[in-house]
């Protein structure tokens, strides 16, 4: 009897150790995860803040840049590099996470920032550009949001003066806010804004090419006339 009961007590405290042990090294790994997501986030937002203080220096120098020194595209590098980032976060932590949607508003404010820029660029050197903004929500809320960004991308690659700033609608940021006032703004979700023009709902690319065609004549057929002019020039090299 005695030597059962030892063998039972030897029996819970190997148990003991083992059940300590697993314990232990996921405490350990959720903390190192843990950690290192932390330092990630944290490394993403410096790169964003980076990136806001450069385009305020960028503000401050277009005072002292001559017309042609202005290029077509300041911000644009920095819009593509954060989008990205803003996307790998959300696929990884999570849409409604507490970082991923801190990122979301530096990114809205920059996108806010590029906009003002381009305006004060198109007025003082008559670079014209071509701007859409876009108010999209989650996908409970908007089911067509996904296929609207894909027709934006498309246009936006088809003719490069075209800006496209997409907004989360449902993100409590004044700034958005204050600009779904400005536009009207109200659900139902999509919605695209193109210079005076609202449009509501999924539209397909040819449907959204003729609306920005026929609010931006003369600009989108200067972009395609320039695509033509380079697919002919193509085609003689080969």
């Amino acid at each position: 009897m005695n030597n059962s009961k030892h063998i039972d007590w030897k029996k819970y405290a190997i148990v003991f150790a083992i059940t300590g042990a697993i314990f232990s090294t996921a405490l350990y790994a959720s903390n190192y995860f843990n950690n290192k997501r932390i330092y990630e986030i944290k490394r993403i937002q410096d790169s964003i803040s980076t990136s806001i203080l450069s385009s305020e220096t960028q503000f401050s120098l277009l005072s002292e840049l001559s017309c042609k020194d202005v290029g077509s595209s300041v911000l644009s590098d920095e819009l593509n590099s954060l989008a990205e980032r803003i996307e790998f976060s959300a696929q990884n932590l999570g849409a409604e996470n507490k970082e991923v949607i801190e990122l979301k508003k530096f990114y809205s404010l920059l996108e806010i920032k590029d906009y003002i820029l381009m305006k004060r660029i198109s007025e003082r050197c008559g670079k014209k550009f071509m701007f859409a903004f876009y108010f999209y929500g989650n996908e409970k809320n908007c089911q067509d949001c996904q296929k609207t960004s894909l027709v934006l991308t498309y246009l936006r690659e088809k003719y490069p003066a075209l800006r496209v700033y997409s907004f989360d609608y449902n993100l409590d940021l004044s700034a958005v806010k204050t600009l779904a006032t400005i536009f009207k703004i109200k659900e139902p979700l999509p919605i695209v804004v193109i210079g005076d023009e609202t449009i509501n709902g999924f539209k397909d690319k040819e449907e959204m090419e003729k609306i920005l065609q026929k609010i931006y004549p003369k600009e989108t057929k200067e972009a395609l006339d320039l695509l033509k002019t380079k697919s002919a020039t193509t085609t003689e090299k080969k």
